[in-house]
């Protein structure tokens, strides 16, 4: 291996796929690029949560809305739905058969779907305890954090669903595998970010 081909940002396909790593070089550097701009946001959103966290209004507090076992199945769920989005990248690097890629495209997007069902019920609860978005600065920062990241797992959801109609219909050319390497490097972002959400936003909330 080249000292080139050791900066590369990503899966490394160089000894199943000579022709589509080399192609995916530059793509995938700069889809790199687009996730450190997403990360600068997450990060003003987290420190906006941080300056607005004990602005309440005298009403919903962190302690009071947060709910740590939902929120703690939450973060299995994503961990989870990483690791069987990992097979999917090792599936398809060693050649495995179609429907064995298929199967854990498809395991991934049942977890990201459940991860939403479940955060979507956690905001009906709190917006039953009349903890809405406009009540307080602590709620507007909460609900600008935290649904965004959701929104997120939503869109990934949905490339995922994508990803697979057109490993049935095009099967795994180069533009298919690269979009593949693309997508994991996003789902797998999408569970850092959570995994500091569920510590900065949730276990932190337990003592206010």
């Amino acid at each position: 291996m080249s000292a080139y081909e050791l900066k590369y940002p990503g899966l490394n396909l160089g000894s199943t796929d000579e022709l589509t790593h080399e192609q995916a070089e530059n793509g995938i550097f700069g889809f790199w690029v687009f996730l450190m701009s997403d990360a600068v946001i997450f990060a003003l959103l987290f420190a906006t949560y941080g300056v607005m966290l004990s602005g309440t209004a005298n009403g919903p507090t962190p302690a009071g809305e947060y709910k740590m076992l939902p929120a703690f199945i939450e973060t299995l769920i994503l961990l989870t739905s990483s690791f069987s989005y990992g097979m999917v990248s090792v599936a398809m690097k060693h050649g495995a058969p179609r429907r064995r890629l298929l199967a854990w495209m498809g395991l991934t997007l049942l977890l990201g779907l459940g991860f939403i069902g479940m955060e979507l019920h956690d905001f009906a609860t709190m917006f039953g305890d009349g903890a809405y978005p406009w009540r307080s600065g602590y709620l507007s920062s909460f609900f600008a954090l935290v649904p965004l990241h959701g929104l997120h797992v939503f869109f990934g959801s949905l490339w995922i669903g994508v990803m697979m109609v057109q490993v049935l219909t095009i099967g795994l050319d180069a533009r298919v595998k690269i979009n593949i390497l693309r997508l994991g490097l996003f789902w797998h972002f999408l569970d850092i970010v959570w995994i500091a959400i569920f510590s900065v936003v949730y276990l932190e909330g337990l003592i206010r």
